[in-house]
């Protein structure tokens, strides 16, 4: 196996310099003590985000750097990100506003959506962000779980997604538009003439750590959407993985490429960089490779955090693009979204010097559960090792009890000791469904993994993705993997269909590099290439070319959507597709 080592000057600079020795001394009451918190053990997200910084002579220092889709740059101290979100917290409490009240954005990645998010925190009301991309019914499905007070959205979204049925949602009392002007709708503000309007200075709530905070949905393979809940103590935990993590100290610029449509652009997008005081990024453009390294290069990013999808499409652009720009200020590339494949991290070292680094964690989790360290060797292909803090174990269920699987390289159910900070509090209004993620003191995440001699996981599927053939569990990510080391291949995702003699066999959906045409000549060397790395029992039967694979907005490729239309069973929740070809 191949492994990508660090240097001893790598190791000496990481703010994790020495993974065992912190994982055996790690508490997690330590980690609480970074931050401030506020008078009568309250602790409130957007105080340790933003106003710590000021309190303590931080102020001018860039918090957010905005580029517009057309070139423009804002920037955006501590101070002015104090100001702004005092405004806004002053006009929703002007609304009536109250402690646990939702307030969601419909917003694509401006200004207005950080402020809004860190404004709705400091008046102990809630913070859901959805998707500008998402259809009327998905916007609609949401607000009306979540019971919506406040919306922020702009005008055009408003007109296309909720006009039509806002009358219908019992206590949406506001919709505040930010580039409405003097030509507002009916029924709604415009918002920059309430932040005009409104003080600078604000007494931030005294939230409790347990008041509730952030409200993110996740779809599931059938029904409605669920509201993961997440409270103020979250910011413990996303606090600590971006300093251990995502390797960031004070002075750094980091880009999280996620839309905070998405956890990982609020989790990581807005609280874990602010409250670790670095100037962050925020591109309004869609993707585009020649963009993205131009903003690496411009804005001398130090700290990189972006999805395998986006990996992948760098690495259909070619090396050459990367390597006619100074990318020498990139210290740390990081990874989230779905398994990273092995030939991703090891494209990665040779065009950038140093490899992407994956890392595992989910919606209900809140926070980087897994990583591999600026400090740690990298397994191409692994997850990692568990962070420091959290006791991780690949498990067996039997009923309502479980059992950790020992032996090495053995598929189990990745668990998680329950009492990190960030863990969700609830799905709302599902108690049932809830409780059913856990049996006993262990979180049951859903995914298949496995944990090697050296304690560093490696993912297998999802239990409802994991392919049962001729008594073998064949996981999908590892047969396309071996697709994507292919020079063709470009996006590989695999299914099991079933089979009357075998159980299921292996069938694989492939989207090649531009310049290259689907054949058969290339079907039958695939199949002989993934024989050749698997084997005859796991290599797929089956390949049929896609020149788009179906994805989330997040990235993911959804296996269960192309299984659902290989065998005409009902699509479940598809709110969140973003790419698609059928």
């Amino acid at each position: 196996m191949d492994v990508i080592r660090k240097s001893d000057a790598v190791r000496r600079q990481a703010n994790l310099s020495d993974y065992d020795q912190l994982s055996a001394s790690f508490r997690w009451t330590d980690a609480e003590r970074l931050l401030d918190g506020l008078a009568g053990d309250k602790l409130n997200i957007s105080y340790e985000a933003v106003d710590r910084h000021v309190v303590h002579g931080r102020g001018e220092r860039i918090a957010i750097r905005w580029m517009s889709k057309d070139g423009a740059r804002r920037d955006i101290s501590y101070a002015d990100l104090q100001r702004e979100t005092n405004r806004f917290a002053n006009v929703l409490k002007g609304l009536g506003v109250a402690k646990g009240d939702r307030v969601y954005t419909l917003l694509g990645r401006v200004p207005d959506l950080y402020v809004a998010a860190l404004g709705t925190l400091k008046c102990g009301a809630v913070f859901c962000p959805m998707f500008s991309a998402f259809g009327p019914e998905p916007v609609r499905a949401r607000m009306e779980i979540g019971g919506a007070r406040v919306l922020v959205t702009s005008q055009s979204l408003y007109r296309k997604k909720v006009a039509s049925w806002r009358g219908e949602l019992k206590g949406l009392d506001a919709v505040l538009l930010i580039d409405a002007g003097a030509k507002a709708e009916a029924g709604t503000h415009d918002l920059a003439t309430l932040m005009a309007e409104a003080e600078p200075r604000f007494s931030i709530v005294a939230t409790d750590p347990e008041d509730m905070a952030l409200l993110h949905f996740t779809s599931g393979t059938t029904g409605r959407p669920k509201g993961a809940v997440h409270v103020h103590r979250a910011v413990v935990a996303h606090h600590m993985t971006g300093r251990l993590a995502l390797d960031l100290h004070p002075d750094d610029v980091f880009w999280c490429t996620a839309d905070p449509g998405w956890v990982t652009g609020t989790s990581y997008g807005i609280i874990s960089p602010l409250t670790n005081g670095v100037t962050m990024i925020v591109d309004e453009a869609e993707f585009d490779a020649g963009r993205w390294y131009s903003i690496l290069e411009s804005e001398k990013v130090n700290v990189w955090y972006t999805a395998p999808t986006a990996i992948r499409m760098l690495m259909k652009a070619g090396p050459e693009l990367a390597k006619a720009h100074d990318l020498s200020r990139l210290r740390f590339m990081a990874s989230v979204g779905e398994p990273l494949n092995p030939e991703a991290v090891t494209w990665g070292n040779r065009t950038f010097g140093m490899p992407f680094h994956d890392n595992w964690w989910q919606t209900e989790t809140g926070g980087i559960m897994i990583a591999n360290y600026a400090s740690m060797d990298v397994k191409p292909g692994s997850m990692g090792k568990p962070l420091p803090g959290i006791a991780a174990g690949i498990v067996e269920r039997h009923g309502d009890t479980v059992r950790e699987v020992s032996r090495p390289m053995t598929i189990g159910q990745l668990a998680l000791k329950s009492g990190w900070p960030s863990m969700m509090r609830a799905y709302l209004h599902e108690e049932a469904r809830y409780a059913k993620c856990f049996v006993g003191d262990w979180y049951l995440s859903g995914d298949l993994a496995m944990r090697d001699e050296d304690g560093y996981y490696w993912f297998v599927g999802r239990d409802d993705d994991v392919i049962k053939s001729a008594g073998h569990l064949i996981g999908p990510f590892e047969v396309e993997s071996a697709l994507m080391e292919h020079p063709a291949v470009a996006e590989a995702a695999v299914i099991g269909v079933p089979d009357e003699t075998i159980g299921e066999v292996v069938k694989a959906f492939v989207a090649l590099k531009p310049g290259r045409q689907e054949s058969d000549a290339l079907m039958l060397e695939l199949l002989g290439h993934a024989r050749k790395r698997l084997g005859p029992a796991v290599a797929p039967k089956e390949i049929a070319f896609r020149s788009n694979l179906p994805k989330t907005r997040s990235g993911k490729i959804m296996r269960r959507l192309l299984k659902a239309r290989e065998l005409g069973l009902p699509e479940g929740d598809i709110s969140t597709l973003e790419s698609d070809e059928k």
